[in-house]
């Protein structure tokens, strides 16, 4: 895992000692993401700049260094990730007898690059097993290609920058970018609109002008002798829908059992090459049923105790490192659980803004982050759960859109405006109550976190006139955001959400979400945020479940082996059975939550106050200052529960 970035700069041709000056100041900005080590190229007759920083996992010699050159020089690779099936790669190319033979190192890196050589850049991606964000540049061809991997769990960010935007620029993180001396890109006004729906910036926009995101599963090819005008469209090498469009021409035909036969397989042989590792590896386990699989594998693969890691609250109310805990000694591992404090996590609200770069506020950036820093205190590597809830139907929306809108679609619209009137009279603190009085009254699974905002929010779904809109209400923080943002264009951008003709035709409500989900949600909220929090501690992370070949396999599995009773990830809890006794793991969909509310209300009243103040919004003529102060007043009073709309704002 490392950090890349570079340039193509008319400015700086016949100038090597200022491109590689460059590259190096660029990287620096990501040391954390390579703290073993930097390295920087340049090709002064094209004003092509490579920079590098490296965690050393796979081969700790100088051998895996980068930006590495090929035996006779004509390619150039700056790449961030891992390649799991590079062993076998190595094989097949060690039977075409070429001339990057015999091997300098036993790095991954050194065997893409030889692959690119043999095979082509299109027939080298669609070989790879793995997790990565590259940079290849061709000296013969003058050809500088960027790639990033299937699912999106290594981010590339690129622009045009500098005078007429002769400059191309690219990196792991914009940090990389802003150091560039040409770059200045103001705030895109659409993208923080968009943040403000999403909690995050939809690919491929980012906060600033004309810097984009690549997205998953494309590449990007820029030629040298073209710096100025526009930038050419990523072109897909792999794609979900295509996958999906597949899966539904051939579904799983066997028992449910066979179906977790091969699962269990599959996960057991994806789990063991991600295993591998010359640095000490463990897991990020939750007690829920994701990670719990992925940690009992790890541990039927291994010969002595895994080490597992966890982050308890001391509130209550929001701490399942007991859960987890439980599930450990079951398994056998070697845990390791910090009990935080709401100070110990407040204190590092300061630093979340270098972390990510650019907005974002999913909070639980931040119990993901002080796990990372605890799990880097033992381990470089660690395998986390991510991608289930996608892929096996795992959020509560998949289970409860499709039953709201079963009956939502034939009420009138004067009823459900009526019935949502009727829910916000009582307060969230209401709900809560009522909730708590009733107890062991109610199911286990029913007993919910948070019931005063869940009721708040199916409130704001009771007037959806489609199912699609159903959806964009429930996944939204803010439901219309250019009314917030003056200087945003109304409507707001479209996204996929918003875009039909990007979708497979899926005539399954869930399995319409998952979609979304995995395109939209999963690389934008969920791959950043652990992208980021574990690369500011220089920890890898890893996600078996995100391996392109489970992806392809869940797909193909019914949706009655992904939901039943009410409850998602059916096909995992079978798997899982066989190793952790059900009781351990069965309980409500939590998510890695933080008592917002009660924070900003308290602890957190003051700060927020100051950067939300009418003064300060009105100077920087970002947001609406009325609007956002009815939403502290209304938060502040117990009217409305307005914890993720307030953080959105403050992030």
């Amino acid at each position: 895992m490392c950090g890349i970035t570079g340039f193509i700069d008319p400015a700086l041709m016949g100038d090597e000692a200022g491109a590689r000056q460059l590259a190096r100041r660029m990287a620096l900005t990501m040391a954390h993401r390579g703290p073993d080590g930097s390295g920087e190229y340049a090709d002064p007759a094209a004003g092509v700049g490579l920079g590098h920083r490296r965690l050393a996992v796979i081969d700790l010699s100088t051998g895996g260094a980068q930006p590495m050159a090929s035996r006779d020089g004509r390619l150039v690779l700056t790449y961030n990730g891992e390649i799991y099936n590079y062993l076998e790669l190595r094989r097949e190319l060690e039977a075409s007898g070429g001339p990057f033979l015999p091997w300098r190192g036993d790095s991954d890196t050194e065997v893409l690059l030889a692959a690119f050589g043999v095979y082509g850049v299109a027939g080298t991606l669609a070989r790879l097993t793995g997790m990565f964000a590259l940079a290849l540049w061709d000296r013969d061809e003058g050809v500088l290609t960027l790639a990033r991997d299937r699912m999106g769990e290594k981010p590339l960010y690129y622009g045009r920058v500098g005078q007429a935007g002769r400059a191309l620029v690219f990196g792991s993180e914009l940090k990389a970018l802003r150091a560039h001396p040409g770059f200045g890109s103001g705030l895109n006004m659409d993208a923080l609109a968009l943040y403000l729906r999403y909690q995050y910036v939809p690919e491929p926009h980012t906060i600033h002008n004309d810097v984009y995101k690549l997205p998953p599963g494309h590449l990007l090819t820029l030629r040298a002798d073209r710096p100025a005008g526009p930038l050419p469209e990523p072109v897909p090498y792999w794609t979900l829908r295509e996958t999906v469009n597949r899966a539904q021409a051939d579904p799983f035909s066997g028992s449910e059992t066979e179906a977790a036969d091969q699962l269990e397989a599959l996960l057991r042989g994806v789990v063991r090459n991600q295993m591998l590792s010359d640095v000490p590896l463990g897991a990020l386990l939750s007690g829920g049923v994701d990670s719990s699989l992925i940690t009992a594998l790890m541990q039927a693969e291994s010969s002595r105790p895994v080490k597992s890691f966890t982050i308890g609250f001391a509130d209550a109310n929001y701490d399942e490192s007991a859960d987890a805990a439980r599930v450990a000694a079951h398994l056998g591992t070697e845990h390791t659980s910090l009990t935080v404090s709401p100070a110990d996590v407040l204190a590092l609200v300061s630093e979340l803004p270098a972390v990510y770069d650019e907005p974002f506020s999913d909070a639980s950036q931040l119990p993901t982050y002080m796990v990372s820093r605890l799990t880097r205190d033992h381990v470089t590597v660690c395998l986390t759960g991510d991608g289930g809830d996608e892929l096996f139907a795992g959020y509560n929306r998949h289970v409860s859109a499709p039953a709201i809108w079963a009956r939502l679609r034939h009420l009138p619209p004067t009823l459900g405006s009526a019935a949502a009137a009727a829910v916000r009279l009582v307060p969230p603190g209401g709900w809560d109550a009522f909730f708590r009085g009733a107890g062991t009254l109610l199911p286990r699974l029913a007993r919910i976190r948070t019931p005063g905002l869940k009721a708040h929010k199916l409130a704001d779904a009771l007037t959806a006139r489609t199912c699609e809109s159903l959806y964009k209400r429930l996944v939204s923080t803010w439901p219309d955001p250019p009314a917030l943002v003056p200087g945003a264009s109304t409507p707001e951008p479209s996204t996929m959400v918003d875009s039909p003709d990007q979708w497979p035709p899926l005539a399954d409500y869930t399995r319409w979400m998952q979609y979304l989900d995995t395109m939209t949600y999963l690389p934008g909220d969920i791959l950043h945020k652990v992208d980021r929090a574990t690369m500011a501690v220089s920890l890898e992370s890893r996600a078996p479940y995100l391996d392109h070949r489970v992806a392809e396999f869940a797909w193909r599995l019914p949706l009655s082996m992904l939901v039943q009773g009410g409850r998602g990830k059916t096909i995992l809890r079978r798997v899982l059975d066989r190793y952790v006794p059900r009781p351990l793991v069965d309980r409500p969909k939590a998510g890695f939550d933080v008592p917002l509310d009660a924070w900003l209300r308290g602890p957190l009243k003051e700060w927020a106050g100051d950067l939300l103040s009418p003064e300060r919004l009105e100077q920087h003529g970002l947001f609406d200052a009325r609007l956002v102060a009815r939403q502290m007043a209304d938060h502040h009073s117990g009217r409305r529960d307005n914890q993720h709309r307030l953080w959105n704002l403050l992030m």
